[in-house]
């Protein structure tokens, strides 16, 4: 039975993921694909990725071509004898250490590790960076709503103003009815200045951080998506995707190679070399050949012990990555699957408090209710409403940073 009901669970994945293996669409109230691909490329985390990519190039090739070079030696001397002239003598040596054949390719393959670390920092640089368009996106829109939401609801507060005046007039209500709601108004006027001013800011940092983003009018917020794959789906999709375990795994890899090319290292480079010497009033011609070995010693030997420590270091790393990453897929799906709950319940709340906002506000034109009754469904409305906003943006967050991660939308896919 139960490997039945693992092998209908398997199946269940696999289906999920290919399903997920396609991007979707961008979403509407995003900015489009085409746009955000220039955005990203412009930004300055990631054009200080491409510098450094550009850089592990050129260490690539520093590997390749070999740290050793060809080293010039010259000497002149005078031999002075007690009788006789002076003899001129000189001596002259070109050597150079060579790389042992096994250790270049070592050497080729650190190279080719290098350029392969770089790129997957390019590739979680974009991912940041898009990562950061879409929360100063996501907050501009929020700030622009409810700057939208505090404006109506000023306008309301306006007519519930002109209500009061209207039946004081009548002599149907006091003028502390109408004080009680001149007040009101200027509460929500407050309000609405505050929502200005915080919808002004996030356009700023969005604009700032990302130049010629911003759209000639804001885009609707768009409606929540319940997840329709499984957490386990998300999660063998995030991972496969996942730039920062790839830098861990690469990491490893390269610790490990790292220290296969210091323990090629024990075995030291000789330096070969020829010279070539005149003597004894040059007459005597010298030409001969030169090699030195170093002795190894226990400076070698320590070397070696700190690269395989390395390697445990990076393997624990790569775990730890493995499981932060885990724990913020769970908590990811976790917060889209419930914040899209949570949005819909709000979504409820806000219709109910605004019909009976609307119904007391009949009710206090006709003179069945107090201004008292009046502003108390009015507030409550307008606290419903605020609250479905923000339980929509959330909603909308969540389900957008899983697509991210996913590397699903803004052409942020490796294959």
């Amino acid at each position: 039975m139960k490997r039945w009901h693992s092998m209908l669970m398997l199946a269940i994945v696999s289906c999920s993921v290919t399903a997920m293996e396609a991007g979707i669409p961008t979403p509407a109230d995003l900015p489009p694909t085409d746009q955000v691909a220039i955005l990203l490329r412009q930004d300055p985390s990631v054009q200080e990725a491409l510098a450094h990519a550009s850089g592990a190039s050129h260490v690539a090739g520093m590997l390749r071509a070999s740290p050793h070079e060809w080293t010039v030696k010259a000497s002149g001397q005078q031999r002075r004898y007690e009788a006789g002239p002076t003899s001129r003598e000189w001596a002259a040596q070109l050597e150079r250490t060579i790389r042992l054949p096994g250790k270049k390719a070592l050497d080729r393959e650190l190279g080719d590790l290098e350029i392969e670390l770089a790129d997957a920092r390019l590739d979680e640089a974009v991912h940041e960076a898009a990562r950061d368009l879409m929360e100063l996106w996501m907050s501009w829109l929020h700030a622009e709503q409810t700057h939208v939401l505090i404006a109506a609801q000023e306008r309301v507060a306006q007519a519930n103003l002109d209500a009061a005046r209207k039946r004081q007039r009548a002599g149907d209500a006091s003028m502390l009815e109408v004080n009680v709601a001149a007040g009101d108004a200027a509460e929500i006027g407050r309000q609405l200045a505050a929502a200005q001013a915080d919808a002004g800011k996030a356009r700023a940092r969005l604009d700032i951080r990302f130049p010629g983003v911003l759209p000639a009018t804001p885009p609707a917020l768009g409606q929540p998506q319940a997840l329709a794959t499984t957490e386990p789906a998300w999660r063998e999709r995030i991972v496969a995707t996942s730039d920062p375990l790839r830098i861990a795994e690469l990491e490893q890899r390269k610790a490990s190679q790292q220290t296969e090319r210091v323990r090629a290292d024990r075995l030291p480079d000789p330096t070969v070399g020829v010279f070539t010497a005149s003597e004894f009033f040059g007459r005597e011609r010298v030409i001969g050949l030169s090699l030195s070995i170093p002795l190894p010693g226990g400076y070698r030997r320590e070397h070696l012990g700190k690269a395989l420590a390395g390697i445990d270091a990076a393997a624990a790393a790569r775990d730890r990555v493995r499981r932060m990453i885990d724990t913020e897929i769970a908590e990811a799906c976790a917060d889209a699957s419930s914040n899209h709950t949570r949005w819909q319940l709000a979504e409820e709340g806000a219709r109910n408090a605004g019909d009976t906002a609307r119904l007391t506000r009949r009710a206090y034109t006709l003179g069945e209710a107090d201004v008292q009754t009046l502003l108390l469904a009015q507030r409550q409305s307008m606290e419903a409403s605020r609250s479905a906003l923000d339980a929509r943006v959330l909603a909308l967050r969540a389900y957008y940073r899983l697509l991210i991660d996913a590397h699903r939308i803004w052409g942020l896919s490796h294959e």
